[in-house]
């Protein structure tokens, strides 16, 4: 996946370069600042900070990673939060963009972020969230890089507290019904597809199934996108996807992808419930009732809601799997 919420300690990151939350003199501070530099080599990292400091906020410098599993250290210097009217979130967006250039500019493929200013510098963390999966988002329109956030504490991650109190109430009342009411698709359905405790509801005739019995998942996907008009690089940079792993994908009649990428793929092409349970029976898997993932999914494609950087958002939140 290109981007990627994590959980770890991002000294910890093996990825091409790692983001410091950086203060303007780009000297060794606390929190993620003061982490960076110790498992980097406080001296040898002074020494390379000095050279290029200071740094204005909203900028962003590189320097080598020293002992960190990293080889560069992007060093971001974003805004003390003064309440947000001060240009707090300009600051914050450029400081993402520079760090994203650096990146660029250095060829690395793989980059891990902090969520930057969210710590001492007080950034509230659903605003600060919001800019950097904002900023991430226009970057890999252009851009291909794998890009992660880590956090070390999961309530960094602070999804609004209207949607997570709306999902979480979707998923205590859909659970008690599901095991009431647990209604399977009909039984023609299940010798087409095989598709094991899917979620009721299909409206597509038992004709039109069994029409496309025959159809592989690949074949329907390709369908699908010619169907509603899509290229193919909107469909997987909409699912948050490789672009090696789409060709894989494509190119291959029988190649029967994770559920998590079916799922995204799902998402990408907007499609409905029905659909992505059809998409899904094609490569052998099905929703589960009794799966808080596959629960939380359901209501986003009920919700008609397709962004995919706030459903793994979400997902996160509740300490499920991203997709």
């Amino acid at each position: 996946m290109p981007f990627q919420i994590v959980h770890n300690n991002i000294v910890n990151m093996k990825t091409d370069a790692i983001v410091n939350a950086a203060n303007s003199m780009l000297a060794e501070g606390g929190g993620v600042c003061g982490a960076v530099f110790a498992a980097a080599g406080s001296e040898k990292m002074r020494q390379a900070c000095r050279k290029l400091s200071p740094c204005p906020v909203g900028r962003a410098v590189l320097t080598k990673g020293f002992d960190l599993p990293a080889k560069y250290v992007i060093h971001a210097v974003g805004p003390v939060w003064r309440g947000g009217k001060q240009g707090e979130r300009r600051l914050l967006e450029e400081a993402y963009r520079s760090a994203l250039n650096e990146a660029r500019k250095a060829r690395c493929r793989s980059v891990s972020f902090p969520l930057i200013s969210a710590g001492i510098y007080g950034y509230p963390k659903q605003e600060a969230l919001e800019v950097a999966v904002s900023c991430f988002r226009e970057f890999l329109r252009e851009n291909e890089m794998e890009l992660y956030l880590v956090v070390f504490d999961r309530e960094a991650v602070a999804i609004s507290e209207q949607l997570y109190q709306s999902v979480r109430h979707y998923i205590e009342t859909y659970a008690p019904e599901s095991q009431r009411e647990r209604q399977n698709l009909p039984t023609e359905f299940q010798q087409v597809f095989g598709a094991p405790e899917p979620f009721a509801g299909s409206k597509r005739s038992l004709e039109e199934l069994l029409e496309r019995k025959e159809e592989t998942f690949s074949e329907m996907l390709l369908r699908l996108i010619d169907e509603k008009g899509y290229t193919d690089v909107e469909v997987y940079k909409r699912a948050n996807m490789d672009r090696k792993l789409f060709s894989k994908i494509r190119s291959s009649r029988e190649y029967v992808p994770k559920k998590q990428n079916v799922l995204a793929l799902a998402i990408s092409l907007r499609l409905s419930l029905d659909e992505t349970l059809d998409l899904l029976a094609r490569a052998g898997y099905a929703l589960s009732m009794a799966n808080k993932m596959d629960v939380i999914i359901k209501y986003f494609l009920e919700k008609k809601e397709y962004d995919i950087f706030l459903i793994n958002e979400t997902l996160f939140a509740f300490g499920q799997p991203v997709i």
